[in-house]
Order: structure tokens, then C-alpha cells, then sequence
């Protein structure tokens, strides 16, 4: 049986209805198709919605005003439309689940293969010895191979310097970065 959105929502409703005691009548039967309304010819009172006065973007609206630059400059639908990339494999949530990599929240400034209970590191990231930086992220992202030779990371790289520039913003946002300023 296939059930329409209308015939789904309409259940929902009647259910979260008799559940908290809303309605003392019988939940009326889910409706089996749903026909579009045709809109009106013209327009009446009931269906015009004035459109709010949309004010410029100020300053702090920007979600890498407080980044160095060029983190600053990024543009943030690009940093999160490229982290979609790599959301297949890391999360950005604190205390959130490693996946097939691990959570990248508080990476900045953390020793590379330190996070204990990821366990998946491959002996190139365990044997690195360097802290990650912003500036070593996107060397690591340009090319993660030649970067560190042996590790396990399946990603052949992010060419354009703007994606990386805009992914590492999204992710210093995204895991709590502070600046040290």
C-alpha cells in the first residue's frame, strides 16, 4: 500500500490527537489522495503576505568574523557544501561518533592519531608527530598522500585553494576553534 504525505501527516495528527485526549470524537479517516487546491484568481486579504524589509548582513552575522583571515574571507556555503565531502567519513559534533575517520571536533591543536577512542589510525598517523594547525589542514587537504606517506585516508585531495581555504573555516567554526590571539 502506498500512503500519500497528506494521508501520512493526517494520521500523525489524529493519532497525537486521542493520545494527549485533544478531541472527543472518533479520528475522522486519513483522506485517500490528496487533490491540490487551485489558487485563487485573484488575490484576497487571506492570501497576501507582506514581504518583511530584509536588512543587509552585518558583520557579526558573518560566522567567520571572528577567524584569522584568509578564514575570515571564506565564503561559508562553500566551506559546507565541500565539507559534504568529507561528512562521509568524519562528524564535527562534540562528543559525536567517529566514522570511518574520526570526530574531527577539537582537531586544531591536537596531536595527529592521538584520539583514543578512535582506534583506526593507520601507523603513518600514529607515528606523525605534529599538532594539526589550520595551514597543516590544508596541506593535508590538498594532496593527504604526499603530505604523510602511508596514510589510511581514502581522499585523492581538494585542488582549489578557495574549497580548502573555505572548508577549513567551516570546520574551525564547526569544532569550537579559539583563536590563540
Amino acid at each position: 500500500m502506498i500512503f500519500s504525505k497528506n494521508m501520512v501527516f493526517g494520521l500523525a495528527a489524529s493519532m497525537m490527537l486521542a493520545a494527549c485526549g485533544g478531541s472527543q470524537e472518533p479520528a475522522a479517516p486519513a483522506p485517500q489522495a490528496a487533490v491540490p487546491e487551485a489558487a485563487p484568481a485573484t488575490p484576497s486579504a487571506e492570501n497576501i503576505v507582506e514581504n518583511p524589509v530584509v536588512e543587509e548582513a552585518s558583520e557579526t552575522e558573518n560566522p567567520f568574523a571572528a577567524l584569522p583571515e584568509p578564514y575570515q574571507s571564506a565564503d561559508y556555503n562553500v566551506g559546507r557544501r565541500t565539507f559534504r565531502q568529507c561528512g562521509t567519513c568524519h562528524s564535527l559534533v562534540e562528543g559525536g561518533p567517529h566514522l570511518l575517520g574520526p570526530n574531527l571536533y577539537g582537531i586544531f591543536a591536537r596531536q595527529v592519531g592521538s584520539v583514543e577512542s578512535f582506534g583506526a589510525y593507520s601507523k603513518a598517523s600514529k607515528e606523525a608527530d605534529f599538532s594539526w594547525t589550520p595551514e597543516l589542514l590544508d596541506e593535508w587537504l590538498a594532496n593527504p598522500n604526499d603530505f604523510l606517506p602511508g596514510n589510511s585516508m581514502s581522499f585523492a585531495g581538494l585542488r582549489r585553494p578557495t574549497d580548502r581555504t573555505a572548508v577549513i573555516a567551516y570546520i574551525m567554526v564547526e569544532t569550537g576553534y579559539v583563536t590563540s590571539e
